[in-house]
């Protein structure tokens, strides 16, 4: 955290005492049977949040509020599993709906936001070519980058053998979750293309809506001046307005995560972590080493700034981990990639696209998950059935909504399709929410760093002046 200060900087300090000896206590009376009142706990940890939330308020950085209320509704979740689980469960539900209220004013700003940029982008340039040229490369990346995460998943999931030795259910054969059905490659291409725009706008199909507003823009472009100015304007207007509006509605994304958390937390507690400790581990040791051995050395080979990228993706990254969810991303991470020098025709192109095809953290997931469902079921497979399960995985994935649990979903009916048992997901539900926020958040990542890659292939990184409306938005 940077600290520019003497009032920021005396709050941190405070934060990390209190939360060093709010550890100590917690450690003490876990692990050396003294006993120690959980109220004393309590107040530790509530007046180490309370310092962070000062510490955020001489900041004035979203980042930080968004962290501090992390913090905030994982206490308040931790301090209703002691409640009855009648009001454990009512509390929780109620605070859910304040992460649920952020999603949906999020998901109005996507449709709008996605189409005006998109068009602006397009018949703004009347570059046709450079649109074609634009998504071959950025396909190209894509289907690099996921397939190398894919296997990355397949490795560190057959290093840890995390499905090994469970023991199914006593009602594993009745055992049942509804999933989807298995997709063929003509289903997924079928569903790229919109049939009715207003459909697709209202089930939140994002890469239907970027088909529908490249094929617009690409129409606006061939059409006369006289009447492609009045749109030009209109379109340009809407894509001011909606960033504007996506500045107030991430003034309410601190609540919102602290809504999010608190019901996570409230209805599952930490201790589920126990039960599927490794499974969680791996995932977040494979997510790490496609960080560092995959991500890093791309951004280093497009020569990107590393530090002032991670300084531009943290808000979205962080708010994509709090609520699981990729959407709930989008519009901050389009105004954080134009702040940091990307062109916004190429932000509007690469980042919806990348919510489709580039699912870096998904694939890894995907393919972790199938093979440890195989390995509790104690069902072996060869390597060619496993890169076959995890490909169909992959391929079923493209053009799925960016929302908490769509993943799983999809891993449901893939497993059903090679004849697996479902009993392993039921254990793997209880602790999906906290994979979910980890791949959820390196989708995002992944996607903003495609964005800046293809800007510098196309030799465009840093070319424009980011817009006056963006510049607001990101300097909150």
């Amino acid at each position: 955290m940077k600290v520019n200060s003497p009032n920021q900087r005396r709050f941190l300090i405070a934060f990390l005492v209190l939360a060093g000896i709010a550890s100590i206590l917690w450690a003490i009376s876990h692990y050396s049977g003294v006993v120690i009142h959980p109220y004393l706990l309590a107040g530790f940890r509530w007046a180490a949040i309370v310092t962070l939330c000062g510490y955020a308020f001489f900041r004035r950085s979203l980042t930080a509020w968004i962290f501090a209320g992390m913090l905030v509704g994982a206490e308040i979740g931790y301090d209703l599993t002691f409640a009855s689980d009648a009001t454990r469960l009512k509390v929780a539900a109620d605070l859910q709906v304040l992460s649920s209220i952020f999603l949906r004013l999020i998901k109005t700003i996507i449709a709008p936001l996605i189409f005006s940029t998109l068009v602006v982008g397009i018949a703004g340039h009347s570059n046709l070519k450079q649109v074609g040229r634009m998504g071959i490369k950025a396909l190209l990346y894509f289907e690099i980058v996921t397939t190398l995460a894919l296997f990355i998943g397949l490795a560190a999931i057959h290093i840890s053998r995390a499905g090994e030795g469970l023991t199914p259910p006593p009602n594993a054969a009745a055992a049942a979750v509804s999933g989807t059905p298995a997709q063929k490659w003509t289903d997924v291409l079928l569903h790229v293309f919109p049939e009715n725009i207003a459909r697709s706008v209202a089930e939140g199909q994002v890469l239907q809506v970027v088909v529908f507003s490249i094929i617009f823009g690409i129409a606006l472009a061939l059409i006369g001046e006289e009447k492609r100015r009045p749109m030009m304007a209109f379109c340009g207007s809407l894509s001011e307005v909606m960033f504007k509006f996506t500045n107030i509605i991430m003034l309410f994304a601190p609540i919102g995560v602290a809504g999010a958390m608190a019901y996570t937390v409230g209805t599952m507690g930490f201790g589920v972590m126990a039960n599927l400790a490794e499974l969680v581990m791996t995932l977040y040791a494979a997510l790490a080493v496609f960080l560092l051995c995959v991500l890093l050395p791309v951004a280093l080979i497009a020569r990107l700034p590393v530090k002032r990228f991670i300084k531009a993706v943290a808000e979205p990254v962080t708010i994509a981990f709090a609520t699981a969810s990729s959407e709930s991303a989008l519009p901050r991470a389009m105004e954080c990639m134009e702040a940091f020098g990307v062109p916004r025709q190429v932000v509007a192109f690469v980042l919806p696209t990348g919510y489709s095809f580039n699912l870096d953290g998904s694939t890894l997931y995907l393919s972790l998950a199938s093979i440890f469902v195989a390995q509790a079921a104690g069902i072996h497979l060869t390597f060619g059935q496993q890169l076959v399960m995890v490909f169909t995985l992959m391929l079923t994935s493209k053009g799925v909504a960016g929302v908490p649990r769509a993943m799983l979903v999809i891993l449901l009916g893939t497993l059903d399709s090679f004849h697996l048992p479902i009993w392993p997901v039921l254990l793997i539900l209880g602790v999906d929410q906290f994979m979910d926020m980890a791949r959820t958040a390196t989708n995002v990542l992944g996607n903003c760093l495609a964005s800046a890659v293809i800007a510098r292939w196309e030799g465009e990184l840093g070319t424009e002046t980011p817009s006056p409306a963006v510049m607001d938005a990101v300097a909150q």
